[in-house]
C-alpha cells in the first residue's frame, strides 16, 4: 500500500489536472513538475510525467477541445461519480446530500452550483482529510470510478492516465467489486426523474442541478 502521504500527493495533483486546462493551468508547468517529482510512487510518478508531457505539449485551445469532448460530451465518461450508480434518480440526490455533508463535516466548502462527486472534488477531499474519512467516498464510489477509467482506456485519451494513478494507489479490486463493474456497463445506471427536482434545490443543494452534463448530439448520446 503507498504511503498515506503519497496518496495525498496525487490525489492532490491528479485532482488538479482533471479540471479544465485553462491558462492558469497551462501556465502553471514548472509547478506542475515539480509535484509530479515529488511522487515516491514510481509507476505513477512515470504516469502523471506522462499525461503533463502531452498536456504542456498541446496547443491550449486543443487542450481545451479535447478536454470538453472527453469530458462533457460523453456521458459514458462524465467526471460525476453518483451518477454510475444511481443515475438521474432520487438515490443520487440522497448520495450527493450525503457527500456534502461529510465535507462539512471536515470543513471543505464547495463553490456555488458545484457538485459534491464531481472527481477533482472527491480527489481534493481525500488529499486533505486523509485516510478513513477522506478516502471513504472514492472507496464507496469504485464502481463509477472504474467505469470511467475503462471509458477513457477505451477511448485512448491521455486523461487515462491520471485514473491509471488513482487506482493504482486504492485497494485492489474485490470479485464483487468486478461483478458490479460488469453489471453495470452491462446495465447503465438506472433512469428516474420524479422528485429531482426538489432535492436540487434544497438546502444542501441549493442552485446545483442533478443532470450536470450537457445535452449530447444523437450520435453521442449512446457512447
Amino acid at each position: 500500500m503507498t504511503a498515506p502521504t503519497d496518496r495525498a500527493r496525487i490525489f492532490e495533483l491528479v485532482s488538479l489536472l482533471l479540471t479544465y486546462p485553462d491558462d492558469e493551468l497551462l501556465g502553471a508547468a514548472a509547478e506542475l513538475r515539480a509535484a509530479a517529482d515529488r511522487i515516491a510512487h514510481d509507476t505513477v510518478r512515470a504516469q502523471i510525467e506522462e499525461f503533463l508531457d502531452w498536456l504542456l505539449h498541446t496547443t491550449p485551445i486543443e487542450a481545451q477541445r479535447h478536454y470538453v469532448q472527453t469530458f462533457d460530451l460523453r456521458r459514458r465518461s462524465g467526471l460525476y461519480l453518483t451518477y454510475y450508480l444511481h443515475g438521474d434518480t432520487r438515490k443520487r440526490g440522497m448520495a450527493l446530500l450525503m457527500l456534502k455533508q461529510r465535507y462539512r463535516a471536515h470543513g471543505l466548502r464547495l463553490a456555488d452550483g458545484e457538485l459534491p462527486d464531481l472527481l477533482p472534488v472527491v480527489l481534493e477531499f481525500a488529499a486533505a482529510a486523509g485516510p478513513g474519512d477522506g478516502e471513504a467516498p472514492l472507496r464507496q464510489h469504485r464502481t463509477g470510478l472504474e467505469l470511467l477509467h475503462a471509458a477513457l482506456a477505451e477511448s485512448g485519451t491521455p486523461y487515462r492516465l491520471l485514473l491509471d494513478a488513482v487506482c493504482a494507489v486504492l485497494p485492489e479490486l474485490t470479485d464483487a467489486d468486478r461483478a458490479a463493474v460488469t453489471a453495470l456497463a452491462v446495465d447503465g445506471p438506472p433512469v428516474e426523474t420524479v422528485g429531482l427536482e426538489s432535492l436540487g434545490h434544497g438546502p444542501d443543494l441549493q442552485g446545483a442541478s442533478l443532470a450536470p452534463y450537457p445535452a449530447c448530439s444523437p450520435s453521442e448520446a449512446p457512447r
